[in-house]
């Protein structure tokens, strides 16, 4: 067995031992889509202003890009920042196990959980609503793995960087928040201004987003959101594994 399968078994384990990390990757979206479609009964229900489509079945791709940022710019630097703290990274440095492995286990656990947690959403809300799944699989799948590994890969770019815990999780703030907002979280894609739009077109979770509605609406994600993305996600793990640093 490798190092690298080692350690991502290893970092799976203590991922589901920590309830907070493991609450917002697997049971965050499906929580999430069923309080807002049971508070704001309109959510489920078909609307003339989306063409006889119900919102849910427009946001749960939202969601989905919410879930991504979630996770990544919160819980997994959390993580990172308390093996730092706490002097893990330190002992680790002392084994064989390169950054890159490291690196690697992170992407591996936290994409892997991220899945789980959004097929969970996706059952919810149909249980729940009745809502339609996307109509392209294949193009959801090929768009959330690249989204969720280029965020996980910022993330990672920012705990090899941050020189501690205080200063990681101000990046991350910092980062959070216009990627929600680039994502539609609050403003929808299409009601943004158009500098706006294309901001979000060149931002990692911005191109997810878009490229996930375009799956759920049947078609396949456009060329520039799946390079956006896969280019985040080749660039920022190879310049965390470059620059981590175990001290």
């Amino acid at each position: 067995m490798s190092a690298l399968s080692r350690l991502t078994g290893t970092e799976a384990r203590l991922f589901l031992r920590e309830p907070v990390g493991a609450f917002f990757a697997l049971a965050f979206p499906a929580v999430l889509v069923v309080v807002l479609g049971n508070a704001i009964p309109a959510f489920s229900e078909p609307s003339a202003d989306f063409d006889g489509e119900r919102p849910i079945n427009l946001y749960l791709p939202v969601v989905l890009a919410l879930a991504i940022g979630t996770v990544t710019m919160t819980s997994l630097l959390g993580v990172l920042a308390q093996y730092r703290e706490r002097g893990v990274l330190r002992r680790l440095a002392t084994t064989p196990v390169k950054p890159s492995a490291l690196i690697g286990a992170q992407l591996g656990v936290n994409v892997a959980a991220l899945l789980v947690g959004s097929a969970l959403m996706m059952i919810a809300a149909a249980v729940a609503f009745g809502s339609r799944g996307p109509e392209s699989w294949p193009a959801l799948l090929v768009a959330f793995v690249l989204g969720a590994a280029a965020m996980t890969g910022v993330a990672l770019l920012i705990a090899a960087v941050a020189p501690n815990a205080r200063a990681s999780a101000g990046i991350g703030t910092l980062v959070y928040f216009p990627m929600l907002f680039f994502a539609g979280v609050w403003t929808p894609g299409p009601m943004m201004p158009d500098a706006a739009q294309r901001i979000a077109d060149f931002t990692p979770l911005g191109a997810a987003s878009q490229a996930m509605q375009a799956a759920w609406s049947g078609d396949w994600p456009q060329p520039l959101h799946l390079a956006v993305t896969a280019g985040y996600a080749l660039v920022t793990c190879a310049l965390a594994s470059r620059l981590f640093r175990w001290q």
